[in-house]
């Protein structure tokens, strides 16, 4: 039988999970951001030109595509190590 603080204690360690999880993926966007505007965006400025705007869509699809690539290819690791 499961008491009450095992528990409490299981779901703490879950909440714990996913806010560290949560940290870890906000500290990837704002690298990416880093990352893409530094690439991208040579003087700050009111607007962005079109060149600026393409290179910054192709840095996000980028990362998009690498982040859905990588997702993906974990989820079929845990599917055979499943079977």
């Amino acid at each position: 039988m499961v008491e009450l603080g095992e528990v409490n204690e299981v779901e703490l360690q879950q909440l714990v999970a996913a806010k560290q999880q949560k940290g870890q993926f906000t500290a990837q966007v704002h690298h990416f951001m880093e990352l893409c505007c530094d690439k991208c965006v040579d003087k700050p400025g009111n607007h962005l030109d079109s060149r600026t705007e393409n290179c910054l869509s192709s840095c996000v699809d980028r990362f998009i595509d690498t982040t859905l690539t990588i997702t993906s290819r974990f989820a079929q690791i845990v599917q055979k190590g499943g079977q």
